[in-house]
């Protein structure tokens, strides 16, 4: 590539973190300025399966598959089924905050910021459900490990 096309386009630096977690508060955002968009909760688990961590990501949800899947996930996270999601987030940034209300009001706290880009694979209550699949092959990836959710002793936050 020759120096002037490469002053020309732009570069990035991207950031995923991919994972296993459950998805909460699905919700449709409206803000003051700006477009209405789709976003959720996903609580990422780590650590020992005997042992499980969570690390919650507050996430803008983005591109049509992963809109569909969550739209199609929405009621059944609504009614508080166990709604495990294999995960890709993207560009991940903290933002501080101060609690409005319960025992930390007025306390600082912080949320991790995201996009959510992919589910490569969704369980209901431990069921299997289909979710797209990007259609190109050099976008498709194997699967993480997920175990059955009747062998692991883990609990939605």
């Amino acid at each position: 590539m020759s120096e002037s096309s490469q002053a020309s386009s732009p570069s990035f630096f991207n950031l995923h973190v991919e994972g296993v977690g459950y998805l909460n508060r699905v919700r449709t955002v409206k803000p003051k300025k700006g477009q209405e968009f789709l976003a959720c909760t996903v609580a990422a688990l780590r650590g020992s399966d005997s042992d499980v961590c969570y690390t919650k990501f507050d996430c803008r949800v983005r591109g049509a598959d992963a809109q569909a899947t969550v739209e199609r996930l929405a009621d059944d996270v609504a009614a508080e089924k166990a709604v495990i999601i294999g995960f890709r987030i993207a560009d991940i940034y903290p933002e501080m905050f101060t609690f409005e209300k319960g025992d930390r009001k007025g306390q600082p706290g912080v949320s991790i910021k995201g996009r959510l880009l992919r589910i490569k694979f969704a369980k209901v209550n431990g069921e299997h459900i289909d979710v797209p699949q990007p259609a190109r092959a050099e976008e498709r990836e194997s699967v993480p490990f997920c175990p059955p959710a009747s062998s692991v002793s883990i609990h939605p936050p």
